[in-house]
């Protein structure tokens, strides 16, 4: 993977996170649903700031990833996509104040030591 297919990639991954960030944001305004309040909650989704602006990252992160495709293989871009998960840990973790236990943390060490297995390229 050049330099520029690993920006692409990160550009990817960072913009999707900060979706989920805000998705996470503008659930927890919303509040629980149940089928009392479905119908308005999901009313709710189009005027609620923060959901508006994860869809959007969400947006612009699958067109970088879009343009990763066209640059790199499937079988090397799908699974580094998956860094997003040691990002969407990290943001619950500072953000929103979750607690990290020690399997989850083996867990992401496990995805990043693969995610360098699948873009190593041995020369």
């Amino acid at each position: 993977m050049t330099f520029q297919e690993f920006c692409l990639l990160l550009v990817s991954v960072l913009t999707s996170a900060m979706g989920q960030l805000f998705l996470k944001m503008g659930a927890t305004k919303l509040g629980k649903v149940d089928a009392s309040n479905a119908v308005s909650h999901i009313l709710n989704i189009i005027l609620t700031p923060e959901l508006i602006l994860g869809l959007s990252c969400y947006g612009l992160g699958a067109i970088a990833y879009i343009l990763l495709l066209t640059r790199v293989n499937l079988s090397v871009a799908g699974p580094s996509a998956s860094i997003i998960y040691v990002f969407s840990v990290l943001i619950g973790y500072f953000v929103f104040k979750e607690t990290i236990p020690i399997h989850r943390a083996f867990g992401l060490g496990f995805i990043v030591c693969g995610v360098v297995l699948v873009v190593w390229k041995a020369n």
